[in-house]
C-alpha cells in the first residue's frame, strides 16, 4: 500500500508549517526573555533612585534643615513670648 501523493504532500506542508510554528516561537520567547531581563534591570536601577530620594526626603526633612531654610529663605522668626496667644477650646 503506498501512499497518494496529495497526502505525502500534505504531510510534508504540516511538517514544513509546524517548524516555521516552532522557530517563531522560539525567537519571540527569546525576545520576550531579553525585554524582561531589560525591564528587570530598569526596576533594580529605579529602587537604587528611589533609595536615594528617600535618604534626600529624610535629611532635607531634618528639623535643623527646616528651620534654617525658613529662617534664611522666607525670613521666618520665632514670636516673642509675650506675641503668643494660647487659645482653649
Amino acid at each position: 500500500m503506498s501512499a497518494r501523493p496529495t497526502t505525502v504532500f500534505l504531510l510534508v506542508l504540516a511538517v514544513i508549517v509546524s517548524s516555521l510554528g516552532v522557530v517563531y516561537a522560539k525567537h519571540e520567547g527569546r525576545k520576550q526573555f531579553v525585554e524582561l531581563q531589560a525591564l528587570g534591570y530598569e526596576k533594580d536601577r529605579m529602587d537604587v533612585e528611589w533609595g536615594q530620594l528617600q535618604l534626600e526626603q529624610s535629611t532635607l526633612t531634618t528639623q535643623g534643615q527646616v528651620e534654617h531654610a525658613a529662617r534664611s529663605r522666607l525670613g521666618m522668626i520665632s514670636p516673642a513670648p509675650d506675641q503668643v496667644m494660647i487659645l482653649k477650646p
